[in-house]
């Protein structure tokens, strides 16, 4: 069968609910973005199949928790190697039901593998605080219990196991929702977790975006890890407020790049576009707006251009696509709906047509000319579409960056590493790269400002926010 128009069988795909894979109480239909065609028809968990899966894993939690963290580490080590030895599957799947580029979907789940490992390497040692005074007092890390993991459609192979491999390490069991236009590959990684951990330690189920509620308010659910929009964020945190849960939110993110008046044009246009167009522009910390000197403005916009006219836009199973399509239906109409707007109030100077044919594609667009009180400018468009502004002075297009309620991350670009790196201090962001962009080490705990969430995620202060610190103050 030609892969490009697999289709799935009802019978491919299990829940994980208590260590054993189970057909869903119904069902629904995901969609191939580059086709709109039927991918697969998706079991689909009703409230009744949540609450087991909730009891199944604060069930196992006790003697998961007691099990040392040397034998969780060899397990979540045996899930990385598992994934590696089925990646070639796992990424057509993942391609064909998020649509990014098979090269892509391949480096995803690398970036998977090498988050599993990069955690499973990491420990929570007992650490002494004060022993003076008749006082010996050590800080422990204790798990919290049942973990919910929410994912969105974006990534959803490398945005699990961000919280998949602290959650477990740390002792805690898990219950995974992944979102309800890509939960194929979820479900492939859930098999692997069925023959690796003990029953109850890691549940897999899916919806339709109908049980996100019942699951984070659930009473015994501890702690919920969460990346999606900001809009739904909200949600979320009201949700756990009741029960005070633990609560991680990764969301949305409207980030700036910021072009100094010493780089040159061209070497900023690459930059700009490689930073924003990345995975069609569905990336939390693509580049979202980009603010160039008035010396450097039109230079900037025409290399631009002409990048955005070069790119192949396609099917992620044709091995010359560099940008597949946007991934879903609605998200689709929102992107189109931002450059109709872009179009009525700036200038398109690439892309910007609309698609004819079948699938959600969207050819990378470019607009200039455009103020910053527009919805494009404004708001998280998501998709391969980049406002380019003016600016005349510097601490002015400091002041327009930091005008939003987002703070995930931002770049600055320049010749002058010096003047660059006072520059980036100056943005309110989590993370503002100077000279690069999306280099997010495993190590290094990544976390956005204002509205873009808070909590951390990777690094040692990632894994530890998967625990409860207890500190033993005993007299000596």
């Amino acid at each position: 069968m030609n892969a490009q128009l697999q289709t799935y069988p009802a019978s491919e795909f299990n829940l994980l609910i208590n260590g054993r894979l189970v057909a869903g109480a119904s069902t629904f239909d995901v969609i191939n973005p580059a086709t709109e065609d039927l991918l697969a028809v998706c079991p689909r968990a009703d409230l009744g199949q949540l609450n087991q899966a909730v009891a199944a894993a604060k069930a196992a939690f006790p003697a998961w928790s007691a099990t040392p963290i040397a034998e969780r580490r060899r397990l979540l080590l045996k899930l990385a190697d598992a994934l590696a030895a089925s990646m070639d599957d796992i990424a057509r799947v993942l391609t064909q039901e998020q649509g990014k580029p098979l090269g892509g979907a391949k480096y995803e789940i690398g970036g998977a593998i090498h988050m599993i490992q990069t955690f499973a390497a990491m420990d929570l040692p007992p650490k002494v605080l004060k022993e003076a005074d008749g006082s010996r007092i050590v800080q422990h890390h204790v798990p919290l219990g049942v973990v919910a993991a929410i994912t969105p459609w974006n990534f959803p192979v490398i945005l699990l196991t961000i919280k998949l491999a602290p959650a477990l390490l740390a002792g805690n069991t898990v219950v995974v929702k992944p979102a309800p236009t890509t939960p194929l590959s979820t479900l492939r990684l859930a098999e692997l977790c069925a023959k690796i951990f003990p029953p109850g330690v890691v549940n897999v189920i899916t919806d339709v975006n109908d049980l996100g509620n019942a699951l984070t308010s659930h009473p015994d659910v501890a702690k919920v890890a969460f990346t999606g929009s900001t809009a739904t964020g909200k949600k979320v945190m009201a949700s756990v407020a009741s029960t005070i849960k633990r609560l991680t939110l990764e969301l949305g993110g409207n980030d700036a790049a910021l072009v100094l008046d010493d780089l040159d044009p061209k070497k900023a246009a690459a930059s700009l576009f490689a930073g924003s167009m990345v995975n069609s522009g569905q990336v939390c910390l693509a580049i979202k707006r980009a603010y160039v000197p008035d010396s450097m403005y039109d230079a900037v916009c025409t290399e631009l251009a002409k990048l955005a006219d070069a790119a192949v836009v396609g099917d992620g199973m044709d091995p010359n696509t560099q940008y597949g399509p946007v991934q879903n239906a609605t998200q689709f109409k929102k992107v189109n709906e931002y450059i109709e707007d872009a179009r009525a109030h700036g200038r398109i100077v690439a892309g910007g047509k609309p698609h004819s044919g079948r699938g959600y594609f969207v050819r990378p667009t470019i607009v200039r000319d455009i103020p910053d009180n527009t919805r494009l400018v404004q708001e998280e468009q998501f998709g391969p579409v980049l406002p380019v502004l003016r600016y005349s002075s510097l601490d002015d297009a400091i002041a327009r960056i930091n005008s939003t309620d987002y703070g995930l991350g931002g770049t600055v670009w320049s010749s002058n590493d010096k003047r660059a790196y006072e520059t980036a201090l100056r943005i309110d962001s989590g993370t503002v790269w100077v000279n690069k962009h999306l280099d997010l080490p495993v190590d290094v705990p990544f976390g956005g400002a204002k509205q873009s969430g808070f909590g951390a995620e990777m690094g040692q202060e990632g894994l530890e926010e998967f625990t409860q610190s207890k500190i033993i103050n005993q007299a000596i």
